[in-house]
């Protein structure tokens, strides 16, 4: 792409966190929500509303594995926007559903199509740029995205006070028309028709094992899984902690402003740092130091109970944590197989999705008035996530 089709650095930036906001906001909105859906739609078992939030990243799973490939065939803009209609026809069935069932599906369907606009951006930045300059331009998008999940559960309370809970999905739709539209108007297509590779199976495959062929690109991918994985937990989870163990669900979008906030500072520490450390270094601190905070919150509540002020600034540590290592592994995955972005960002999307989802279900569903279970857990995995960093990707 020349550079005179280039967006200005900062419009580009901002349009890449819109695009990847929109998972974020289908997501954290909807965490107000989850006692009155549960109280609707599911009232004999209430801890079945948190899969609402894991059908949509599965089904956003599913969809990763095949709109990367579909970019490199028919370009990048017509494939976010073809994943935009159905983001906004599965938020339309969602809106309308009448039982639990019918709600898993609708957003089953929300995710398949969100994975266009998540996967696809992706594959945009590394049309442009690539290595470390990769990693600090996510690193000033993630910037601006922390605002999303800073303000979207403000958002969800207040569609819910106002008009209902079912009106949350109409903000969806508002929102996926702004971004979609913003892109259409005004980003030039990064992938020319000489350099599409046709949609063929034998292709794709082939495609895949090369991806897969690099050491590098394997232990990213699979650290990333469980760095998905730490974060579907906390989603899944954290709202009935603040609700059930400190009965604070009234404040719950105030301290989860708070904390995606925090969070979001690993963004511009990352950015600042990356250039001159390396995505391995900053990947490997932000697991070792989770590894070892979320220990310490398993031994506050095992002999004592644990105090709200650290169970607010742990849970900071997580988003924070998050924030410093994704951009990072995507960045050390990707940078093998730029030839092939669009592929390249679906299977790393889609595996470390589906097995990011496949580690917090159990998770979430184990929730027993504590967050004992969830954090022995993030313990385990941040431990394991350090060490194939440590001596996986060293020797990569």
């Amino acid at each position: 792409m020349s550079h005179e089709q280039r967006l200005s650095q900062p419009e580009f930036i901002g349009l890449i966190a819109m695009l990847f906001a929109m998972v974020a906001f289908s997501v954290d909105a909807m965490l107000p929500a989850l006692p009155e859906i549960a109280a609707e739609i599911s009232p004999d078992a209430p801890n079945r509303a948190q899969l609402i939030l894991t059908s949509f990243v599965f089904g956003m799973g599913i969809g990763t594995l095949f709109t990367g490939p579909l970019s490199d065939s028919f370009g990048r803009k017509p494939v976010i926007l073809c994943g935009a209609g159905l983001y906004i026809i599965g938020a339309g069935m969602a809106w309308q559903s009448n039982n639990l069932n019918e709600m898993l599906a609708a957003r089953a369907l929300q995710g398949l199509g969100v994975a266009g606009p998540r996967v696809v951006a992706l594959a945009i930045i590394r049309d442009i740029y690539q290595g470390r300059r990769m990693a600090q331009i996510m690193s000033y998008a993630m910037m601006i995205f922390t605002l999303v999940p800073a303000i979207a559960p403000f958002i969800g309370a207040l569609i819910i006070e106002a008009v209902g809970w079912r009106m949350i999905f109409a903000a969806f739709i508002a929102f996926c028309l702004l971004s979609t539209t913003w892109l259409a108007l005004r980003q030039p297509e990064t992938l020319p028709p000489e350099r599409r590779r046709p949609f063929q199976p034998s292709a794709l495959w082939a495609a895949t094992r090369e991806c897969f062929s690099h050491r590098s690109f394997t232990l990213s991918t699979l650290t990333q899984s469980l760095t998905f994985g730490i974060l579907f937990a906390t989603l899944s989870t954290v709202q009935p902690v603040f609700d059930d163990t400190f009965g604070r669900a009234d404040s719950f979008p105030q301290w989860f402003a708070l904390i995606a906030v925090i969070g979001g500072t690993a963004s511009i520490l990352n950015a600042r740092l990356v250039m001159a450390l390396g995505m391995r270094q900053m990947a490997q601190l932000g697991f070792g130091s989770q590894a070892l905070l979320s220990s310490v919150v398993v031994i506050a509540s095992l002999t004592g109970e644990l105090p709200f002020a650290l169970f607010v600034l742990w849970t900071a540590t997580i988003f924070f944590m998050v924030a410093l290592v994704i951009g990072n592994l995507n960045a050390l995955a990707m940078e093998p197989v730029g030839h092939i972005a669009g592929l390249a960002a679906s299977v790393i999307g889609s595996v470390a999705t589906m097995l990011g989802v496949a580690i917090a279900i159990p998770i979430g569903l184990a929730f027993d008035g504590t967050p004992v279970p969830w954090a022995f857990a993030l313990s385990a995995l941040s431990l394991l996530g350090f060490a194939m960093i440590r001596f996986g990707l060293r020797a990569a």
